[in-house]
């Protein structure tokens, strides 16, 4: 799961860029990189959040009218500052690539790339492998100029090619952007546009919830196998060169995406809030008595409001939130998730003491959290503490993007 963004203008599109990053934040805080292009490419990458990568320097040097972003959370490969994207190649014409999702068949790819086309890789991610898939399908068009044809020539094969989830931008020097969305849609990406004068300026992106921040006007969602090209001139091309179907990963409703986003017709905050009235018909079944309804902040609380509106039971915040501490499911590993719980709540002991409370979370994932904020309940004064979960159980591993791929 990664956040990536890409901005096709008329003037230097920087801003544009980093803003944007900064509204994905919560789709990745490990690493962050942008990639702009005017006659030359441009590239600032490292480990940490967009704020800490990017300073006014940076910033000043980053120029053009095409740009890409990434913000990275590692589910594949490692935590490692080489493994930051946006990944750039040099042929042909100079290829750079940011990438969402995670591929099933990346070591076998792997294989083919260095046995078949001699192509060395740096780097363990599989974004790095559907880079070079792309590059040397578009090599192997060998176009003297790149039009559209040979762009969605080079992504039919990269789409029987490549196995798994994968939403990307990538930017080739002096040519445009492409953005492309595996056929099944299982990770999101969506298309803006904004005027400028007589023309049009577009940037494609996980969330349109950057749209809104940015003045962008939200077009629609990328399609199942669709390919997007938009040109030096900014002229948009597009062909669905897969057929696919829309099969997207439940999880960007339940935690993933901001509340104010929509993905897929579907709106995250309202998405959330059924699952808490769905949630609500179970709890009204098991006949327990609840004094009050309290939701684990951030994405606990839609589910927590609809549960409780439901249950005609009072919503309370019992829990404050430290703010300063990420997101604990998308940090690098086990042991540093557990230890950030301890900091990450506070408990408003009014709301416990010799109440029979009903927590609400928008999912159990490793159980972490969970076991954290029961204890944390009841050494607040809880008379009796239910634990509610708004996702349906996970009963299999996810190999597309979240860092779930394997049953243990």
């Amino acid at each position: 799961m990664c956040g990536i963004i890409a901005v096709s203008g008329f003037e230097d599109i920087i801003q544009d860029l980093y803003d944007g990053l900064i509204v994905l934040q919560h789709r990745g805080q490990d690493a962050a990189g942008i990639v702009t292009y005017n006659n030359q490419f441009h590239l600032k990458k490292s480990n940490g959040m967009v704020r800490d990568v990017f300073h006014a320097k940076s910033l000043e040097r980053l120029k053009g009218p095409m740009g890409i972003g990434h913000v990275r959370y590692p589910t594949a490969g490692c935590a490692s500052e080489f493994e930051a994207q946006p990944f750039f190649v040099s042929t042909p014409f100079g290829i750079a690539l940011a990438h969402n999702g995670n591929l099933t068949n990346a070591g076998e790819l792997r294989k083919i790339l260095l046995e078949k086309y001699y192509r060395h890789l740096n780097t363990n991610s599989d974004s790095e492998v559907l880079l070079n898939v792309f590059s040397v399908a578009l090599q192997n068009q060998r176009p003297k100029k790149l039009t559209p044809d040979h762009v969605f020539r080079a992504m039919k094969t990269v789409f029987r090619l490549c196995k798994g989830a994968y939403s990307a931008v990538s930017l080739i020097g002096g040519h445009g952007i492409v953005a492309f969305r595996d056929p099944h849609a299982i990770r999101p990406l969506q298309l803006g546009k904004r005027k400028y004068g007589m023309k049009e300026e577009y940037m494609i992106t996980s969330e349109n919830t950057v749209f809104k921040a940015l003045d962008y006007e939200f077009v629609r969602d990328v399609r199942p196998g669709e390919v997007i090209y938009i040109d030096t001139k900014n002229r948009l091309h597009s062909r669905i060169v897969r057929n696919g179907t829309l099969n997207p990963c439940l999880f960007e409703w339940v935690y993933l995406a901001a509340p104010d986003s929509t993905i897929d017709g579907v709106n995250v905050y309202k998405a959330r809030v059924r699952m808490g009235e769905a949630l609500a018909r179970q709890i009204k079944k098991a006949g327990i008595k609840i004094d009050s309804v309290i939701p684990v902040p951030d994405t606990g609380r839609p589910a927590a409001a609809g549960l409780a509106d439901k249950l005609k039971v009072r919503y309370r915040e019992g829990f404050v939130k430290n703010r300063y501490i990420g997101r604990t499911f998308i940090m690098p590993g086990q042991p540093i998730r557990q230890r950030s719980l301890q900091f990450k709540l506070h408990p408003i002991e009014l709301e416990f003491k010799s109440n029979n409370v009903l927590i609400v979370d928008d999912s159990i994932v490793r159980g972490n959290t969970s076991r954290k904020i029961v204890e944390i309940a009841r050494k607040a004064g809880a008379k009796k503490v239910y634990f509610a979960s708004a996702a349906p159980p996970i009963i299999s591993p996810d190999p597309y993007g979240i860092d779930l791929p394997t049953t243990s």
